[in-house]
């Protein structure tokens, strides 16, 4: 077993999944609605895409708010589809011509895009998120009780 991420329609992080080790790829998840109210007459109602659980692990350390790249996950599967009709293709006119009359076709997977996983912030959002903290109004009073006590201190200490 190992654990996925789980991301809404818009590739953003939501939890994990513990899913079998076999899983891999990024597979629809649906909200089941709530049949309770139909009667026999009325059309069952289709389940809502809600999100998608991602086997591919998130190797980019430090990200604020983990965004998938659903775009380029489907641009990847087209570019996997049209390697593999290409290959099956070439397959089909290799057995035609006999099978000798040039090597086998070999099938060349095309490469996963590395940064599949990416900030989901802006900059500006992640600016605001980590400027230092002003302090409230019970930091200073905090402070002021802190310096009062210590002047109390001293001055029975003095005595």
């Amino acid at each position: 077993m190992k654990v996925v991420p789980k991301v809404n329609t818009d590739g953003f992080y939501l939890e994990d999944e513990v899913v079998d080790d076999a899983f891999s790829g990024v597979v629809p998840f649906y909200a089941q609605p709530d049949n309770t109210d139909q009667n026999e007459d009325t059309e069952p109602t289709t389940p809502e895409l809600v999100g998608y659980t991602v086997g591919v692990p998130i190797t980019t350390p430090g990200l604020f708010k983990p965004q998938f790249n659903l775009a380029a996950w489907r641009a990847y599967e087209s570019a996997v589809y049209e390697a593999q009709e290409a290959y099956i293709s070439a397959m089909g006119e290799w057995q035609a011509k006999g099978r000798v009359a040039e090597e086998q076709p070999v099938y060349v997977a095309p490469k996963q895009p590395e940064k599949l996983w990416i900030e989901g912030l802006t900059p500006e959002q992640i600016a605001e998120l980590t400027k230092p903290a002003t302090p409230s109004e019970g930091d200073k009073l905090r402070q002021r009780l802190k310096d009062l006590e210590l002047v109390i201190t001293e001055l029975m200490l003095g005595e």
